[in-house]
């Protein structure tokens, strides 16, 4: 055999078992399939519906799992904001940011979809995540222009002009040609932070240990119990002092109780608030709390809203300084969802007439009846939410407050959905205590410790946060 003949014969092979070993897709465990739902070239919102397939032999951690979707904005300064309609995996452990590249003509920002849990199994796909996004003066926007957009993808199909990476690198899609693509951000990693029950740069903590709604060491602690009339809830509904109370929950230890009470009619329905005063902003947020799914007397049924936020008040419509983070939950569904169902969003402002809510929103269908540890992180441009020490929802870009809030605890009915009954009712949300940390981010096990501290030394109530 020649030389010739010897070294193509060597080279056929070489060329074989790299093909065994390389194949072009062995890598590419992750497949990205796409359609959209608003296929015009102009639209009130960009609608990219996903479903990841993993055709590889072995699970995927999600929270590894970046997905570009690349677009041009209508203008250098326009804002955007992003939600989850409805996925498979729940629109929980969803996240959606926007950045900026350069670099190249066909596109200068993307969405990077995220994921905070979960794992996708070898030959499992997501199934539906379906997502938007739109612009935050709510104009209508141009999508025509855009990189990743395929407006006859109507039904679902690989796609590859959405970028997928995995633990940083690109594993399907091909990304606009020159562009300057900063690695995928990490995933959340919050750490415990140094120093004791003392905190940040000033620290509130409660342990509820009051008389009734009228011990004057409420008002001297800068709580308030509401009294006045007005939204939200049933119009006509009252909210006497007398629906915030402070039982024996366990041994000696009291819990701030909220109650809220219906025969069916607006005149017979109370409900309840506590609120502290407005000097709370960046910093770590945490009260544990004790859901109901069931009123303690009368029939079931009524679309009851349980709560534990934090607002700015809204001086006009559209407000910019408005802000307001909320931990909402709806053990008989309502707004058009079925319960039992929890909501953590985040407002930018609202309109009351006619009706315009710009917020983002976190949601998960399950019962959360009994007591759950809820902490709320604002820093850096982010806002976190964590049930149980687990990271619940992220958001962040417009939605970030911007003004110091108050700190609210309520219990409300909402308006038009009162069960159809004249039999008396009751319901009762507890709060067993609520904790502060100015200027400090403050993991979920150490708040716990804080706490336990403060009861080990016998300390109820301790506010060192200044007023702005």
């Amino acid at each position: 055999m020649s030389r010739k003949l010897l070294w193509g014969a060597l080279a056929a092979v070489l060329l074989a078992a790299l093909a065994v070993a390389l194949p072009a897709q062995a890598a590419q465990s992750l497949r990205l399939r796409y359609k959209t739902s608003a296929t015009g070239a102009t639209a009130d919102q960009v609608e990219p519906w996903f479903d990841l397939v993993n055709s590889g032999t072995t699970a995927v951690p999600l929270n590894a799992v970046k997905i570009r979707y690349y677009f041009t904005a209508d203008s250098p300064a326009q804002q955007y904001r992003f939600a989850c309609s409805w996925a498979v995996v729940s629109c929980s452990t969803v996240t959606g940011t926007f950045q900026t590249i350069s670099g190249t003509s066909a596109a200068d920002r993307y969405l990077e979809v995220g994921f905070t849990s979960g794992t996708l199994a070898a030959g499992a796909s997501t199934g539906d995540l379906q997502l938007r996004f739109y612009r935050s003066d709510w104009q209508t926007i141009r999508q025509s222009d855009d990189y990743s957009f395929g407006p006859a993808r109507t039904t679902y199909g690989d796609w590859d002009k959405v970028a997928v990476y995995q633990g940083g690198t690109l594993v399907w899609g091909t990304p606009p040609a020159g562009v300057t693509d900063p690695s995928p951000s990490p995933s959340p990693s919050i750490s415990p932070s140094p120093g004791g029950p003392g905190g940040g740069s000033g620290v509130v903590f409660d342990d509820f240990a009051y008389a009734s709604s009228s011990d004057p060491q409420i008002a001297a602690h800068n709580w308030t119990v509401r009294t006045n009339s007005g939204g939200p809830g049933v119009p006509g509904a009252s909210w006497p002092a007398s629906n915030v109370g402070f039982p024996v929950v366990s041994g000696s230890n009291k819990a701030l109780q909220l109650r809220a009470a219906t025969d069916g009619t607006a005149a017979g329905t109370s409900q309840a608030e506590f609120l502290h005063q407005r000097k709370f902003f960046e910093g770590t947020y945490a009260a544990r709390v004790r859901f109901a799914d069931a009123p303690d007397s009368g029939p079931d049924g009524d679309t009851i809203v349980e709560t534990f936020f934090t607002i700015t008040p809204l001086a006009y419509d559209l407000d910019p300084d408005y802000s307001e983070q909320d931990f909402e939950y709806l053990p008989n569904g309502g707004w058009g969802a079925q319960g039992p169902i929890i909501y953590t969003t985040t407002w930018e402002t609202y309109r009351n007439e006619p009706w315009l809510a710009v917020n983002t929103h976190t949601e998960r269908t399950a019962s959360y009846a009994g007591w759950h540890d809820l902490v709320l992180q604002v820093s850096g441009g982010t806002v976190r939410y964590y049930i149980d020490g687990a990271l619940f929802a992220e958001h962040g870009g417009d939605y970030y407050p911007e003004t110091p809030q108050s700190v609210n605890f309520n219990l409300w009915f909402i308006g038009g959905g009162l069960l159809g009954s004249a039999t008396p009712r009751a319901y009762t949300q507890q709060v067993d205590w609520f904790y502060f940390s100015k200027n400090e981010v403050v993991a979920p096990a150490e708040i716990t410790s804080r706490v336990n501290a403060f009861r080990s030394a016998g300390t109820a109530w301790k506010d060192t946060v200044p007023m702005p």
